[in-house]
């Protein structure tokens, strides 16, 4: 059997990760609109992540959905809907990764400090090492910041166990997000595949996470 398209990307990491450039950032020239590689990328909006460089991917290749955070939301299933049903991709790359923002405060957190909770407003400030200014009013959107689940860390924290189960939680909440909507396809001549990894910004290497595991922090 011929590897997948995402081993051929886990491949052209490893070069990636040892210093090789593998993506090319000459303009190609004219390309066809459905991606040359049937392959949808949902990733973090970090500044560090080079999704084209870090997979090897040329332009043309894939769609590029990038969030704070990587996660798997609606908007984000409506972009995967689109791209696999009316643009023929039939892979799907989750990425998360080391040291992520999201991994630094909590939803009520963030939201009271929007607000104007002065505690609030005094953690994230710590949290983030900047000052902080609330906005001193109340909204209803965002309805979700989307926070990682867990005890939150500062800013930028150097890789522990606990983060990194963090990042794998809501890696596998993703995929199953994708894998039991009633509009994406696990079976048939249609099927989509699913795969999720965590990117280390230190190493630029991409670890696998398995989909079977818990999807909800514990205590």
């Amino acid at each position: 059997m011929s590897a997948s398209i995402i081993d051929q990307c886990l491949e052209r990491n490893a070069r990636y990760a040892a210093g090789e450039s593998v993506h090319d950032s000459a303009y190609p020239g004219a390309r066809p609109i459905r991606p040359a590689k049937r392959l949808a990328v949902v990733a973090c909006m970090d500044a560090r992540l080079d999704v084209e460089d870090l997979l090897g991917l040329q332009t043309g290749d894939a769609h590029i959905i990038r969030n704070a955070g990587g996660v798997v939301n609606d908007d984000t299933i409506r972009s995967l809907i689109i791209s696999h049903h009316l643009l023929d991709t039939n892979e799907i790359i989750l990425i998360h990764h080391t040291r992520c923002g999201m991994l630094a405060f909590t939803d009520d957190l963030l939201k009271a400090g929007l607000e104007g909770d002065r505690e609030a407003e005094k953690l994230l400030r710590q949290a983030t090492d900047r000052n902080f200014t609330t906005c001193g009013k109340s909204a209803a959107a965002p309805a979700a910041f989307h926070a990682f689940r867990g005890a939150p860390e500062p800013l930028d924290s150097p890789r522990s166990e606990q983060s990194t189960e963090r990042l794998a939680l809501d890696v596998r909440r993703g995929m199953s997000a994708i894998l039991n909507h009633p509009w994406m396809p696990m079976t048939g001549p249609d099927a989509i595949h699913v795969r999720g990894f965590i990117y280390d910004v230190d190493t630029g290497k991409l670890e696998e996470v398995s989909p079977d595991g818990p999807i909800a922090a514990s205590g």
